[in-house]
């Protein structure tokens, strides 16, 4: 069963067969695989970006399993696997407090080894959703501070972020300028009305990067104030 876009498993397994025979499994079904040899080599690696999921064994050469996931969990939530030839009963509890999702011993099933990888990306890929709420072409984390528009994350700054959200939260109803600054800009007592003007302003150009080709989604009530169209997703 092949796997969306690809998501990218980085394995970190000094052994070359053990290697081998793990890339070979993840390539059969639909992932990108990259190898390293190396505990070094994993934190530069994931730092560059777009590597989904960490398989990682305990025992490297230069450093172990252990620590490199320590590192990893200083700035990055991203799901790791342990390999280990150790099933103690400590080793497992260690490797999972120091934030690992799933411990796998050798000799081990290849097969149960990409399905254990698939379980904990589809988890990832659930939780993260659960933050979200869809209204309409729009999705918001207000937890997060996050809004996508027709599945594309907005680059938005605080009161841009600050403005649509409010918005998004009576779609269609017109909102006043007066109404706005209250509720966005409750720190910033030398805005005027423009200053809402000109983040409108801003607002559609970033939703225009995105797809909003009509431009209408922030619409314009003249003498009232402004509203948001969510429309379909």
């Amino acid at each position: 069963m092949a796997v969306p876009h690809a998501q990218t498993i980085l394995v970190a397994e000094d052994e070359t067969a053990i290697a081998d025979t793990v890339l070979y499994a993840l390539r059969s079904e639909g992932f990108a695989a990259e190898h390293v040899l190396l505990g070094g080599d994993v934190v530069p690696r994931v730092r560059t970006g777009k590597v989904d999921l960490v398989v990682l064994d305990v025992g490297l050469p230069d450093i172990t399993g252990f620590d490199v996931c320590r590192q990893l969990r200083t700035f990055s939530d991203l799901p790791v696997i342990f390999l280990t030839a150790r099933d103690g009963e400590i080793d497992r509890v260690v490797g999972l407090e120091l934030g690992a999702d799933d411990y796998v011993v050798k000799p081990f099933s290849p097969r149960e080894l990409v399905a254990r990888v698939r379980a904990r990306l589809r988890r990832r890929v659930q939780a993260s959703n659960a933050d979200w709420q869809a209204l309409g072409r729009f999705e918001i984390d207000r937890e997060g501070r996050r809004i996508r528009f027709s599945g594309q994350a907005l680059d938005l700054t605080r009161y841009e972020y600050g403005l649509l959200e409010v918005l998004l939260q009576r779609p269609g109803a017109v909102l006043s300028r007066a109404q706005l600054m209250d509720r966005v800009w409750t720190d910033a007592l030398d805005s005027g009305d423009r200053t809402v003007d000109t983040h409108i302003k801003t607002l559609r150009a970033k939703l225009r990067e995105v797809g909003d080709s009509v431009d209408d989604t922030i619409r314009t009530h003249r003498g009232l104030g402004y509203s948001v169209d969510v429309g379909v997703a």
